[in-house]
């Protein structure tokens, strides 16, 4: 009965990121096409825009310092989780409102960046203590297995979240998404609380916060991070990586709109072939790539899919063929998954249970920075490209191209990474060893 009871709470977990890819998808997916596509907006600013979440990730490191170290009602982790599905919510309605209710000026720029702020932050308050959470509950194997499966479980939540828009705004109109808007922040935080409360115990929360507090957060950074050579070059290949797979993430659907004529709710469904190949490529990674070739060379094959990928979309830009888009997307998703899986285990090596919070809000930095450096840098090339070609699709093509050279360079760094130098597998064993040892 108790194996049946935490089977049942290990999947009631996966709540959560299916409620954090839902609001991605409406923020990512559908709110970038329609500023720049139905709105007008330029693909510059609504990359800065779309950045701001990505920037302020830095926070991160010390939310999971805070998290690690100091109890919410007993608890270092579900409050935090909660919290920042709500802030998560009020992110996506005010930004949804704001830009349905005026001509875009100066003031209306600066609502709509406090905006995604706020939506920012929530999104790494919640999603870097979820994923201290699981590395709280799961050890060595088991931890990467439980890893691969909630992202799984966030490509399954994409991917529905993609379908559910997809119907919902067929066609751009101010009153439908402020509704939308609203029916996906309260699913936010229904789905978050359901999957979170329950899942950590009070009495390992409070020796393990005790423990975590003993060390500064400044003295902890120090010796953890920047005095180590191997997180140093891993955060470098992670954040290129990131650069590589993601710059196109708010470019798709656009070059879709304005390339090929797609309309909106066609555009938004590109987002499930791309989900649909990182869904595949995770499972598939979860239950025999990371075991037959390990996350090392599982990571190298996805940035070598990815590269190949992004000749897709230029070959179909050239052929005026969305088929061939579509194509390319779900093969882009497969190199993304792969990359992702290994990545994502490689962080959990990287990773000691004292300092999950803080250790993975290091990697999520990387992530964010990598993705944030890609949007705005996507942005400008396109903007700058077109405005001197005249062309829409040499612009995004130029994108496309820059993000295999990245890939290329990433995967030349993973050659010379060894993971088991670093500070926080030495920390990790010693931990295990005096646990042994009690």
């Amino acid at each position: 009965m108790t194996k049946v009871l935490r089977i049942l709470n290990n999947v009631r977990l996966a709540f959560f990121p299916i409620a954090y890819a839902l609001s991605g998808v409406l923020i990512g997916s559908t709110l970038n096409r329609i500023m720049i596509a139905d709105l007008g907006y330029s693909a510059t600013v609504v990359a800065i825009f779309f950045a701001i979440p990505l920037m302020v990730s830095p926070v991160r490191v010390w939310i999971g310092y805070r998290s690690d170290g100091f109890l919410i009602l007993g608890k270092r982790r579900e409050p935090y989780i909660i919290l920042g599905a709500l802030v998560i919510g009020m992110g996506i309605l005010a930004i949804s409102n704001i830009i349905t209710r005026s001509d875009f000026s100066g003031l209306m720029a600066a609502a709509i960046a406090l905006a995604f702020l706020l939506y920012g932050l929530g999104r790494n308050l919640a999603h870097n203590t979820f994923q201290a959470l699981v590395a709280d509950r799961y050890e060595g194997a088991a931890r990467s297995r439980a890893a691969t499966f909630y992202e799984v479980a966030t490509m399954f939540g994409m991917v529905m979240g993609a379908g559910l828009i997809k119907k919902s705004l067929a066609n751009y109109e101010p009153a439908t998404l402020v509704a939308v808007a609203l029916g996906v922040a309260a699913a936010v935080l229904v789905l978050a609380s359901f999957g979170v409360v329950g899942q950590e115990e009070k009495s390992l929360a409070s020796q393990a916060s005790k423990k975590a507090r003993e060390v500064s957060f400044g003295e902890a950074f120090r010796n953890m991070v920047m005095a180590d050579p191997q997180v140093r070059l891993f955060f470098f290949i992670v954040t290129l990586t990131f650069v590589g797979t993601l710059a196109q993430d708010v470019l798709l659907e656009p070059f879709g709109a304005l390339v090929l004529a797609m309309p909106v709710g066609e555009t938004t469904g590109l987002t499930q072939y791309w989900g649909i190949g990182v869904l595949l490529a995770m499972l598939v990674s979860g239950l025999f790539l990371l075991k037959w070739l390990g996350w090392i060379k599982t990571m190298r094959a996805g940035m070598l899919l990815s590269v190949v990928a992004f000749l897709g979309p230029i070959a179909a830009g050239m052929l005026v063929n969305i088929s061939l888009l579509k194509a390319a997307v779900f093969v882009m998703g497969l190199g993304t998954g792969l990359a992702g899986a290994g990545m994502l285990s490689g962080t959990l090596s990287f990773t000691s249970r004292l300092r999950a919070g803080m250790l993975l809000g290091v990697w999520a930095v990387a992530n964010m920075a990598g993705h944030a450096f890609g949007s705005v840098t996507g942005g400008l090339i396109v903007d700058s490209v077109r405005a001197l070609s005249g062309s829409a699709f040499a612009a995004y093509a130029s994108v496309f191209g820059l993000e295999a050279l990245l890939l290329l360079a990433a995967f030349n760094l993973s050659l010379r990474l060894r993971v088991d130098a670093s500070r926080a597998v030495e920390e990790e064993h010693a931990q295990l060893e005096f646990a042994t040892a009690d």
